[in-house]
């Protein structure tokens, strides 16, 4: 998964190395220092971003991917929606981040008890533009209950297939698919255990 360095963007196997590493402070407690102050600010404000990855996760209070993945200001550009899933509005800003920022790694962050997978998995009729995430989701819940699977099983596999899905929906995204083609851009899944504060990467 190695990738030359160009410019400002580090090499994949680099960020992937951040994420690890900042992870595993995390869930030691033995967070790094970060200057949040001001000339930080302005130096990203006259310099602009240059984030080593983007964190396509849940919109969840629990899951907040600077924290979890222990990062600074100008480190990571998140995406969050409930579920996450994808359709033109967060492609759109994923495709904005490794086409124009240059940014090598997109990471789908799942969690586990996650809300979106289990009202999905709960059926009926949600109210308001909620059916519009639920919709999204639909197909890798009958996936796994194809397999035979029900209660707390089916919403941790059917949450894992939802961050395969959502993977496989970037990769038919044409700008995405030129990056990956040139070997400037991974792709990965991740799954992020709150009780232990663990992420675990998928291969």
């Amino acid at each position: 998964m190695s990738h030359e360095d160009t410019g400002n963007r580090i090499s994949v196997d680099v960020a992937m190395k951040n994420l690890v590493e900042g992870n595993r402070r995390f869930v030691t407690g033995n967070l790094s220092a970060k200057d949040l102050g001001q000339d930080k600010r302005e130096d990203l404000l006259k310099n602009g971003q240059h984030p080593f990855a983007v964190v396509v996760t849940c919109s969840d209070s629990r899951v907040p991917p600077e924290l979890l993945f222990d990062q600074a200001l100008g480190d990571l550009f998140v995406i969050r929606v409930a579920g996450n899933v994808l359709d033109a509005v967060p492609l759109g800003s994923v495709e904005y981040a490794v086409d124009h920022l240059h940014t090598p790694l997109v990471v789908i962050l799942g969690h586990e008890n996650c809300g979106a997978v289990h009202a999905t998995v709960e059926g009926g009729d949600p109210p308001g533009s909620i059916g519009a995430i639920t919709t999204l989701i639909q197909p890798s819940v009958d996936k796994v209950r194809a397999m035979g699977l029900d209660g707390h099983e089916l919403c941790e596999k059917a949450a894992d297939e939802n961050i395969r899905a959502t993977l496989k929906d970037l990769e038919n995204s044409p700008v995405i698919k030129n990056l990956l083609d040139k070997g400037q851009l991974a792709l990965v899944g991740a799954k992020y255990f709150i009780g232990s504060g663990e992420v675990v990467f998928f291969e």
